[in-house]
């Protein structure tokens, strides 16, 4: 094919200024949240072998990483506590205790680093003896039971602080149950991040050693979606959405941004994105061998959640892409 003239797209791209003007897409510290777990203890960090960088932190130590990130412009700090079995039950009691580790947690980050948002999840898996994210009954996960489990777990979390409520479960009405149970005690302002397009993925593996919350028996397919599915995200959309969601969450996030960008087309609610421990993971080790180099690679892989749709990036990265984007 011949032009009439010299076409060359090249022209845009000679200089910095010139890619700096011509950037489609734009990433900043505050589009980041940073997922962290919380332990029982003082002045105590526990590395987690399978997620380079990452630690169980006690509450003391958490708040310091909270400061951390407010500091570096993060928006948000995601909240999942590593419980001991002795805490864990079939109905997670544990989860609305007001004196418990992540009640404490809560309270004490939003009374030290204010102005970050504490997004807290909601599920019963790190509360559980089955290790499911929801009741467990002659090894079925019920759905309905577990609604109000969820609902007190949430209202407990909002009392202790919470700005942002996150179930994680993939219960079916959820979103509305938790919403209803929010506004009766006076949270009307607590917003909800519904993990709404989550699949039963394989790259989960790292966050279940971080917090010894794998099932005990079983598998997560009957609740979590078929990562061969894109139709079913778009009808949890709508459903999350007219239940009263605030944000609607796609996880994972790099095998996903197929989904990640159609539901950016069909909703007007803020997307968030999880970058989740297995993708984070696959980072950390390539950069060990020397294969890839893990600032660039971190970077790229956060602009393509944003060229995406995604507005929030959950990533394990997100202390790191703050400093880089500093810089």
């Amino acid at each position: 094919m011949t032009y009439p003239i010299d076409i060359r797209p090249r022209r845009n791209r000679r200089t910095a200024a010139l890619r700096a003007c011509m950037q489609e897409t734009q990433l900043h510290a505050h589009n980041l949240v940073l997922p962290a777990f919380v332990m029982e203890g003082e002045h105590t960090a526990v590395d987690i072998p399978s997620m380079p960088g990452c630690q169980r932190l006690s509450i003391d130590l958490l708040v310091q990483k909270a400061r951390e990130a407010a500091d570096l412009g993060v928006s948000g700090i995601a909240l999942f506590p590593y419980l001991t079995d002795d805490l864990k039950d079939s109905c997670a009691k544990e989860s609305v205790n007001p004196d418990g580790l992540f009640q404490r947690a809560i309270r004490a980050i939003k009374q030290n680093v204010p102005e970050l948002l504490v997004i807290t999840d909601v599920a019963m898996d790190p509360y559980s003896s089955d290790g499911h994210d929801g009741f467990v009954e002659d090894g079925e996960i019920i759905n309905d039971t577990t609604l109000p489990i969820l609902a007190a777990m949430a209202v407990a979390q909002a009392k202790a602080g919470a700005d942002i409520v996150a179930p994680s479960d993939m219960m079916d009405g959820r979103v509305a149950v938790i919403r209803e149970a929010l506004d009766a005690d006076g949270f009307t302002t607590v917003g909800i991040c519904s993990y709404c397009v989550k699949y039963a993925s394989a790259f989960y593996g790292p966050f279940r050693d971080a917090l010894d919350s794998a099932p005990r028996g079983g598998d997560k397919k009957t609740y979590q979606m078929d990562p061969a599915n894109k139709r079913e995200a778009f009808r949890e959309v709508e459903l999350d959405e007219a239940e009263g969601a605030d944000w609607i969450m796609v996880k994972p996030g790099l095998p996903y941004l197929d989904v990640m960008s159609q539901v950016r087309e069909q909703t007007a609610l803020p997307i968030a994105a999880y970058h989740v421990s297995g993708e984070y993971a696959m980072l950390c080790a390539a950069s060990e061998k020397g294969w890839i180099d893990y600032d660039a690679c971190l970077l790229e892989s956060l602009i393509g959640f944003r060229r995406a749709g995604a507005d929030i990036i959950f990533t394990y990265g997100a202390l790191d892409a703050a400093r880089l984007l500093q810089n």
